[in-house]
């Protein structure tokens, strides 16, 4: 009688996840080495993420993307100065050389591998090195926010490495 009089208050409202991603922001990994090369570094806008995408000429294999106080350079270990408030370590288990020691993807402007100008989430993608076949990059991103790393098929006999990154929790 009491919910038909109105007197029940209703319960706590659960908050739905942004555009239903429920990704989270902890590390993603695949330790399998790959013999595919990266040959490419692009990025895109999507409705609920930015999007990073690395090709490679081969399937992909392992990777690693965290989150780290500062982006260290390969073989060296300096650190790699980056736009935003959060950064991403992307390590791809692949080289950007092939047997070799010739590039397969040597960037124009390593400290700024895709123009992310305008972009929500995105603010830049660094060039971290490709070394004893690992190939890095940083990722400055707007704030510590949900991720995930998806790999694809294609086009041909590539594939794709793909880190999206929400524009909100």
């Amino acid at each position: 009688m009491a919910a038909g009089l109105g007197l029940l208050a209703p319960g706590p409202a659960a908050a739905a996840p942004y555009c239903g991603l429920e990704w989270g922001s902890r590390a993603k990994a695949d330790a399998a080495m790959s013999q595919a090369k990266v040959v490419n570094v692009r990025t895109g806008q999507h409705y609920c993420f930015d999007r990073l995408v690395i090709d490679l000429n081969g399937p992909v294999a392992g990777y690693t993307v965290r989150y780290v106080s500062k982006v260290a350079q390969d073989g060296s270990g300096l650190p790699i100065p980056l736009r935003g408030q959060a950064f991403l370590q992307l390590t791809v288990n692949a080289p950007a050389y092939d047997d070799a020691g010739k590039p397969t993807y040597a960037p124009g402007d390593k400290g700024e591998l895709s123009n992310v100008g305008g972009y929500q989430t995105l603010r830049q993608v660094a060039w971290a090195g490709s070394f004893e076949g690992y190939t890095s990059l940083g990722i400055g991103v707007r704030a510590r926010l949900p991720f995930r790393v998806l790999t694809l098929a294609g086009p041909d006999a590539g594939s794709r490495l793909v880190i999206d990154v929400a524009h909100y929790w």
